[in-house]
C-alpha cells in the first residue's frame, strides 16, 4: 500500500548536543521530502551549535567539534531549511516528543517564521509502540505464545518475566544486533554479565538516570543546566549544587550515590590542601632558631682601684723656687692674720 499524499511529507531526523530541548542545539538535520508524485528531495545540513558538543553525544552520533567548526549556525541556515520543508506535513521517529519541539526551538531562537498550524504529524515510533505493545502481557504473548493467568499478581508477573527472558535467549541465539555507532554484536546470550551490559546501555549511576557514567567510568550530571558535565567538575565550580540536590525532590538512592561522590571528592580536596600546605616554606618566625655559639666562661679579676691614684693627704708641693726675702708687706700680712679682736 502506497501513501496517498495530498501534499509533501517531510521525514526528518536531528542529531543534537543532547536531549534537553531548551538548552541543547542541533548539529545535523536531514530531510527527505516525499512528494505527491512519488519523487523525493533530500537535503542534509551540518550545523555549528554555538556550544561544545559533549563527548557522550559525539560517541552516539559520531559528530565531534572539529567536524562542525567551519559550519554555519542555525540562525544562518534556518530560513533555507524552512523554505525546503515548505508546507509539508512532518514525519519522524519519536518526532512528536523530540524532533519537532527541538527544531521549533531553533526556528524561534533564530527568528525564522515557521508555523505548525494546519500541518499533520506522523510519529512512526507511536505506531510501533501501539501496534506492538511493550507490556509484560504483550511480551509473554509474543515470546511464549501464552496468556498470563492472574495478571498483575506479583507471582504470576514474576514467573512470566522469567519465562520471557528464557524465551528471548532461545529466540535470539546467534542473532546479530547493531548499535548506533555501527558496531555489531550478538548481545542476547545465556550470560548474566553480558545481559547486564546490554540492558544497561545508558550506564546509569543511580537508576533514576539523574547521573550516568561516561566511557571513562566518570559520573556525569544527566539533567538541567549541568547536563553532560562531570559531577566533580560541578562540585569544583559550584559546591552549593550538592546541597541543592540533597535538599531537593530527588530519589533517596540518587542522593546516596551523590553523597558517595561528594565524600570522595571532599577527601581528594582535603588531601590536596594538606599536600600544598606541607610543600609551602614556613614563615621566618616558625623557622628553627640558629644554634647559639658555645658560651666560654671568663675568669673574673677584681679591679685594683689603687692603681694610678694619688696618695691621700699628700702635701701640696710647689715647684722649687728660690726663697724670697722677708719684707715689710709680708710682716704686715702676718700681723693681720694673727691679730686678736
Amino acid at each position: 500500500m502506497k501513501l496517498n499524499l495530498k501534499r509533501p511529507l517531510a521525514f526528518f531526523d536531528l542529531e543534537t548536543t543532547g536531549t534537553n530541548i531548551g538548552a541543547d542545539r542541533i548539529v545535523e538535520i536531514s530531510v527527505i521530502k516525499l512528494n505527491p508524485d512519488g519523487s523525493e528531495e533530500v537535503k542534509t545540513w551540518r550545523v555549528h551549535p554555538g556550544i561544545p558538543i559533549p563527548l557522550e553525544s559525539s560517541l552516539v552520533h559520531g559528530i565531534y567539534d572539529e567536524h562542525i567548526q567551519n559550519e554555519k549556525q542555525f540562525k544562518e541556515l534556518g530560513q533555507e531549511i524552512a523554505d525546503f520543508i515548505g508546507d509539508s506535513d512532518l514525519a519522524g521517529y519519536n518526532s512528536n516528543k523530540f524532533d519537532i519541539p527541538m527544531i521549533m526551538e531553533e526556528f524561534l531562537r533564530a527568528g525564522v517564521s515557521f508555523s505548525l498550524d494546519a500541518r499533520h504529524f506522523v510519529d512512526v515510533q507511536n505506531i510501533f509502540h501501539q501496534m506492538e505493545q511493550r507490556t509484560l502481557k504483550a511480551a509473554y504473548q509474543f515470546y511464549c505464545n501464552k496468556v498470563i493467568e492472574n495478571a498483575h499478581s506479583a507471582e504470576a508477573d514474576t514467573r512470566a518475566t522469567m519465562e520471557v527472558l528464557l524465551a528471548q535467549i532461545e529466540r535470539y541465539e546467534n542473532v546479530e544486533w547493531e548499535d548506533k555507532k555501527g558496531n555489531k554484536t550478538i548481545p542476547v546470550v545465556g550470560d548474566v554479565e553480558a545481559l547486564h551490559a546490554f540492558t544497561n546501555l545508558s550506564k546509569p549511576v543511580d537508576f533514576a538516570g539523574r547521573m550516568v557514567y561516561n566511557e571513562q567510568g566518570e559520573e556525569l550530571i544527566n539533567f538541567g543546566k549541568h547536563k553532560g558535565k562531570r559531577v566533580e567538575d560541578v562540585l569544583n565550580a559550584e559546591p552549593s549544587y550538592y546541597s541543592w540536590m540533597m535538599q531537593g525532590d530527588f530519589p533517596l538512592y540518587t542522593k546516596r550515590k551523590l553523597e558517595e561522590i561528594y565524600t570522595r571528592w571532599n577527601a581528594k580536596k582535603t588531601a590536596e590542601r594538606q599536600a600544598n600546605k606541607a610543600a609551602q616554606p614556613k614563615p621566618a618566625d616558625q623557622q628553627p632558631a640558629a644554634p647559639k655559639p658555645e658560651y666560654q666562661k671568663k675568669e673574673y679579676t677584681k679591679p685594683d682601684h689603687t692603681k694610678n691614684q694619688q696618695p691621700q693627704n699628700k702635701p701640696f708641693k710647689k715647684k722649687d723656687e728660690p726663697a724670697q726675702p722677708v719684707n715689710d708687706d709680708m710682716l704686715a700680712q702676718l700681723a693681720l692674720k694673727f691679730k686678736k679682736g
